[in-house]
């Protein structure tokens, strides 16, 4: 019998036999029956896998596999029938693309081998693997690109031949069709979701306030992406970033944390003002409270030129890595949320200017009205008290001191409101008022503060630290050993020296309360190269008097 021309050296075609035309009819059958269950479906994994299920019924392969080739040339992903889950794991980690594998990559052209052990190519079978003889890989093209190759082994009937071959080929194609509707399907599914996402943070930041915006982002998109962990990382000085907002697994111990920003893809993203990403974290994570993560996609939020942040949303580590559209839309989403961010900043700084100019009239009104008139009623007083008897003068007199008292309260309003808001800087007496308010529920009338001189302008950020700090130490041992009914706290600024007088009526303070639970109040003004007294008051209870020179604190800040 000749051989056949088409057939390779060394394989001699198959016989004419009778019944060839039906066998060819039925192989023919058998391929539009394979094609028809590749293209019915559009979820990428299932049309993979079915691939290979249809490639092995139509030549009756025992195993086969689909390997994706990933932009480096080798396989990224590796799609396997035929051998169990058990099986699987005892081999280990997946063909990489090496051996006769990586010649179908190279060569871009079908393989088909009698005896794969007799190939110079072959690269061998790692251990656990099962046996297998015969050969047949075939490209899988989508468009121009190669998109993977299909790989069957250890043929029902022996080694493959030539028919078997063109099968494969014809089916090869198809599946490169019904990969690219896939693909197409998944793109358009990706787009669908970021554009919800897009959609609904833009709808949500509506009614947010400048404070939480960042936080709404990041709660929006954990609730709609696929995601593992999403976190809004925050400049934090220099070269630091913040993780101010965390999503996810471990949310609790990342919140908060703060890292060198060089060499992250967080400050790439900043650098670039472009979303980024990165298909995994390397082997060695760069800080060791870093978890395991997969691929992840970081996103550079603006309000114009200023950087308020980056969101980065990350899968886990055996998730899929961001394709192209995800970036395009990534892109797209910091777009519009640096528009938003605009528009929330322009409505907070409008709130702002108009909760200004009622603070203003305020404070007008109390200096024109409400002051002039406690004054000239204390002035009345003081006219009425010469001319009444000693107790009647003397009841009169204290209550004109009530009034001046009162009178210094409300200076003291009206310069609070008279300083106004800044954005993004809380002013040292509403941090103060905040620890006076995290506390008055312990005594039957709330502490009572005043203020007294430009403690807002001129206080250093590190001294108004040590204030805060010192406060909340002195209101904090009052509650726990002074049984105290009232409090008052006196902050005042004169001669460069900033002082803080807490006075409360309660038991004193002992020998022993006193060098354990002022001590370190005593070191902070020590260290701002100021000092602390504390001594008993004639009626009862203590006086603790706190004091820094504002010029020694700016030159150590510094």
């Amino acid at each position: 019998m000749a051989e056949n021309e088409d057939a390779l050296p060394g394989e001699e075609s198959a016989a004419p036999t009778g019944d060839g035309p039906y066998r060819s009819e039925g192989r023919l059958n058998d391929l539009l029956r394979a094609s028809t269950s590749v293209v019915e479906r559009l979820d990428l994994e299932v049309v993979l896998r079915r691939i290979v299920e249809a490639g092995m019924t139509l030549v009756g392969a025992r195993y086969g596999a689909l390997g994706v080739i990933s932009r480096e040339g080798g396989l990224e992903r590796f799609i396997h029938v035929g051998i169990d889950r058990t099986t699987a794991d005892a081999i280990g980690h997946l063909p990489t693309g090496r051996g006769v594998l990586g010649a179908v990559i190279a060569d871009r052209e079908p393989i088909r081998l009698e005896h794969l052990s007799d190939d110079p190519r072959s690269a061998g079978f790692p251990q656990h693997h099962p046996s297998m003889d015969s050969f047949l890989g075939v490209p899988v093209r989508v468009g121009d690109q190669v998109y993977g190759n299909l790989y069957l082994t250890e043929g029902d009937h022996g080694p493959f031949t030539v028919d078997d071959q063109e099968l494969i080929v014809a089916l090869a194609a198809t599946a490169g069709i019904a990969i690219e509707n896939a693909r197409l399907y998944d793109v358009a599914k990706t787009r669908e979701a970021w554009n919800a996402t897009i959609a609904d943070v833009m709808s949500a930041m509506l009614d947010v306030s400048g404070e939480n915006v960042l936080d709404v982002i990041a709660e929006r998109v954990a609730a709609l992406i696929d995601a593992e962990l999403v976190a809004v990382a925050t400049p934090h000085g220099e070269d630091q970033l913040e993780l101010s907002t965390v999503y996810g697994p471990g949310a609790e111990v990342l919140r908060g944390r703060t890292y060198p920003a060089a060499g992250t893809l967080t400050a790439r993203a900043l650098a670039s003002r472009q979303a980024v990403s990165i298909d995994g974290q390397p082997a060695a994570a760069m800080f060791d409270w870093q978890p395991g993560l997969g691929p992840t996609v970081a996103i550079p939020l603006f309000a114009g030129d200023e950087p308020l942040g980056v969101l980065t949303v990350s899968r886990q580590s055996e998730g899929p890595t961001f394709t192209t559209a995800d970036l395009e839309m990534a892109f797209a989403f910091a777009a519009h949320a640096s528009i938003a961010l605009e528009i929330v900043r322009a409505r907070e700084d409008r709130r702002r200017l108009e909760t200004t100019r009622d603070r203003a009239r305020i404070a007008r009104d109390l200096h024109d009205h409400v002051i002039q008139r406690l004054f000239g009623a204390g002035l009345a007083l003081q006219g009425v008290s010469s001319l009444l008897d000693a107790d009647s003068s003397a009841a009169i007199e204290t209550q004109i001191d009530v009034i001046d008292a009162t009178i210094k309260d409300i200076r003291t309003i009206v310069f609070a409101l008279s300083t106004g808001e800044r954005p993004g800087v809380k002013r040292l007496r509403d941090r103060l008022l905040d620890v006076a308010a995290d506390v008055a529920d312990s005594w039957p009338t709330p502490p009572r503060l005043s203020f007294a001189g430009a403690l807002d302008s001129l206080i250093s950020p590190g001294l108004a630290d040590d204030l805060v700090a010192v406060l909340r130490e002195l209101l904090t041992n009052i509650v726990k050993h002074a049984r105290a009914d009232t409090v008052e706290v006196a902050v005042s600024m004169a001669d460069d020296v900033v002082e803080l007088i807490v006075e409360d009526d309660g038991v004193g303070v002992s020998g022993s309360a006193r060098r354990s639970g002022l001590a370190n109040i005593s070191a902070r003004a020590l260290l701002r190269g100021g000092g602390s007294e504390v001594t008993s008051r004639p009626g009862g209870g203590t006086r603790v008097r706190w004091h820094a020179p504002i010029d020694h604190v700016q030159g150590a800040d510094q």
